[in-house]
């Protein structure tokens, strides 16, 4: 059982990791078994959260109107992170998300990782479900902020722990680390022609223009001019 690793966790505006975005990322960093470092940070995504994943995670529009440039926060957390092993409950989902974004920025992100809920479908067949929140339940694992991102985080650091515990010496094979795999699908940069439109449509309807217009793919700036005609309407001298 691994000592030194980064647990993580991401509150996003949605499931697909193409089309939806990272709204907060929480992680913590252990080394020989303590924490030593934390990492908590919200990112303002190009669409509105919607009323469903407020209700889900507590995280409104307003939390995330005056968060750091998206660049910047995934800059630095990759600086956090380092070459440490990953940690995650359902790890692929959340990997998926940090290597489109980590690749959108020009960092590598090839990491080994280990995979809680894999662990606990292994070892508790007997559980109805093996959702964080049911494990955390099982293990008396007190998580007051349950679908916040570094508290998420902490909990499956613990949730690992106990596992280990029980766990480790039947099944060591579920404690060792493995590549993590995605490729994201390459995508363009956003043309100038859509950039300029989408700087006059923001300064028609008064809405501020994407911090990161310069870094957005033809993709992101096609679904955001949709969101602001859809909300908002067409400039009336079109």
């Amino acid at each position: 059982m691994i000592k030194t690793y980064v647990a993580f966790d991401l509150e996003t505006t949605g499931l697909s990791e193409e089309r939806d975005s990272i709204i907060e990322i929480g992680a913590v960093k252990v080394t020989d078994g303590k924490v030593t470092d934390r990492f908590m940070e919200f990112l303002k995504p190009a669409e509105e959260i919607s009323p469903m994943i407020t209700q889900i995670t507590g995280i409104t529009n307003e939390m995330v109107a005056h968060a750091r440039n998206t660049k910047e926060v995934i800059d630095d957390f990759m600086g956090f992170c380092g070459e440490e092993v990953l940690l995650g409950h359902n790890i692929l989902f959340d990997y998926k998300f940090m290597k489109r974004y980590a690749c959108k920025y020009q960092h590598s992100f090839e990491r080994r990782g280990i995979d809680t809920l894999k662990i606990a479908r292994k070892v508790h067949k007997d559980l109805e479900s093996r959702s964080l929140e049911a494990l955390c339940v099982h293990y008396q694992i007190k998580n007051d902020a349950a679908h916040r991102a570094y508290h998420d985080a902490l909990a499956t650091a613990k949730l690992y722990h106990c596992l280990g515990h029980y766990f480790e010496e039947k099944e060591p094979n579920l404690f060792v680390p493995e590549p993590l795999f995605y490729q994201p699908r390459k995508e363009q940069p956003a043309t100038e022609k859509q950039k300029r439109y989408l700087e006059k449509l923001c300064g028609w309807h008064r809405i501020a223009v994407p911090e990161d217009l310069e870094a957005m793919t033809r993709s992101e700036a096609s679904r955001f001019i949709d969101r602001v005609i859809a909300k908002s309407g067409r400039m009336d001298l079109e």
